[in-house]
């Protein structure tokens, strides 16, 4: 049996993982449900036949697709200026938004596209997943406190809720507090101490055995997922772009994941394989009354302690939720402050406030990026889908800007004037080496030959060729030698066609 074969042999340790991963899943993905505005019982939905269908196309053995908090802020901020949150619209534009993430990601996995899990800049990602993490706490805030906000808006409401001391609930804020502290206690103790479960046990006893009158589930609908094909189509257009955005910036935390777990096992990873299997996974939560899902970094990390061999395991998780469906109800009294406590100590870990300072020293263009990104993140929240639509467009003007100012060094000897470019020759900063030789032949004299040092130049584009053959024809009108030297590989097919170095080259 090859390597290969083995990856994806079902195994005994993909039933215990699988099962592992039901049971942390469960609660959680009913806490992201509410973080995407959704009630309770659509995140088991999405929890059931996403992971099922991913695992049927799934490279990473160890990725668990469902709901994730990030995903779900996405699709919050999507839809919330659409419609009001927890209404049947909303629900039917939720899975409507799906349906475009999983064509999305079906589309460029089809297409090999999946190069472009890697072209989201490091900055950019920094930026809008350290604000997207503080808006979901910011988020849950109230429910951790116990309070009822009369104010909307994510920041509008936290505030409220910390500036009304008055109205906190005790017992809201003990739960709370203590179901972090084992979760966030438990991981560090083990991976595999189900830190979420007994939080949730913990939240139920407390619940049934004492006077508990704060906000609680409440109802939890019992039975599979509601199977459906109509969609509100007429709201499409107004999906698109969030959909597109959730389908990449999503992708990014499962390709991270999968490729982190693929070199430490020395295992190939195909990113086109894994954009297509979350891909039909979204599919499957359009069609089943559910929402955007995605890769958990958590969940597939528990997935890989517990023993996963295989895709396989994903589908167990799926399959264990089914079967827990009809009894969901047991819910019910579980406190809401224990899913605010669910999704905060889920993107604790995502608050990278360090990495951030530390880029300003790396680097200040780039920094700006990242920093710029985040406020923007807050700014247009909830659409902040649109704050990383604008945080990329600046990542790539400020690459444009860097590529634009290449640094042209010149130095005389003996009569000799030399221009050693440095950078990237293209046509949008190829006029600076003419502005160099323009600077020197009217400052210097005496001058009666010019070398150009091209070894320095990472690439030359064909504007950057024509104007180096405009450099040397002004030379040699103002009489002048010039000469080509440490001409790169990659630019001698260009300089040749340009007749600018000769065949021998």
């Amino acid at each position: 049996m090859s390597r290969g074969d083995k990856k994806r042999a079902f195994s005994f340790g993909d039933i215990v993982a699988g099962l592992s991963v039901a049971l942390i899943g469960i609660p959680q993905s009913m806490a992201v449900a509410d973080l995407a505005g959704l009630p309770a019982q659509y995140g088991l939905y999405a929890a059931a036949l996403p992971p099922i269908a991913a695992a049927i196309f799934v490279s990473s053995r160890y990725l668990q697709t469902g709901p994730v908090a990030l995903t779900a802020l996405l699709t919050f901020g999507a839809l919330a200026p659409l419609a009001v949150a927890g209404t049947d619209h909303y629900i039917q534009m939720a899975a409507l938004l799906a349906l475009v993430v999983g064509l999305t990601r079906v589309a460029l996995g089809l297409i090999r596209a999946g190069v472009v899990a890697y072209l989201l800049s490091e900055p950019v990602l920094l930026g809008f997943t350290s604000g997207a993490a503080l808006l979901i706490i910011s988020s849950q805030l109230p429910g951790a406190l116990g309070v009822v906000a009369p104010v909307s808006g994510v920041l509008a409401r936290a505030a409220w809720g910390l500036g009304h001391p008055d109205t906190w609930e005790a017992a809201s804020i003990a739960l709370s507090a203590a179901a972090i502290v084992l979760i966030l206690g438990g991981r560090r103790l083990h991976p595999l101490v189900p830190g979420v479960l007994l939080a949730t046990l913990l939240g139920l006893g407390y619940s049934v055995l004492s006077a508990y009158t704060g906000p609680t589930l409440g109802s939890v609908p019992t039975g599979l997922p509601p199977l459906h094909l109509e969609f509100p189509w007429t709201r499409l257009p107004l999906l698109i772009v969030p959909g597109i955005v959730i389908a990449l910036v999503g992708f990014a935390e499962a390709a991270s994941i999968s490729r982190t777990f693929a070199a430490s096992d020395r295992e190939f990873w195909d990113s086109d394989r894994e954009f297509i299997s979350q891909g039909v996974a979204n599919l499957a939560a359009a069609f089943s009354g559910g929402f955007p899902v995605g890769g958990s970094f958590s969940r597939s990390s528990l997935s890989r302690m517990a023993g996963a061999r295989s895709g396989w395991s994903g589908a167990v998780t799926g399959v264990a939720v089914l079967l827990f469906l009809p009894f969901a109800d047991i819910l019910e009294p579980l406190p809401r402050a224990i899913l605010s406590a669910i999704v905060i100590a889920a993107v604790l870990g995502l608050v990278r406030l360090r990495p951030l300072v530390r880029l300003w020293r790396l680097s200040r263009p780039q920094a700006a990026v990242a920093w710029s990104t985040f406020a923007l993140t807050f700014g247009l929240a909830p659409r902040i889908d649109q704050a990383i639509l604008i945080g990329i467009l600046f990542a790539v003007a400020v690459h444009l800007w860097r590529e634009h100012l290449p640094s042209v060094r010149t130095r005389t000897d003996d009569h000799t004037l030399h221009l050693e470019p440095r950078g990237v020759l293209w046509f949008g900063s190829a006029h600076r080496l003419e502005a160099a030789l323009i600077k020197s032949l009217s400052e210097i004299e005496g001058l009666n030959r010019v070398v150009i040092h091209l070894g320095g130049l990472g690439r030359i584009d064909l504007t950057g060729a024509l104007t180096l053959q405009t450099v040397i024809e002004e030379a040699e009108l103002a009489g002048l030698e010039t000469e080509l030297v440490d001409v790169p590989p990659h630019a001698q097919r260009i300089l040749r066609s340009c007749r600018l170095i000769n065949d021998e080259v």
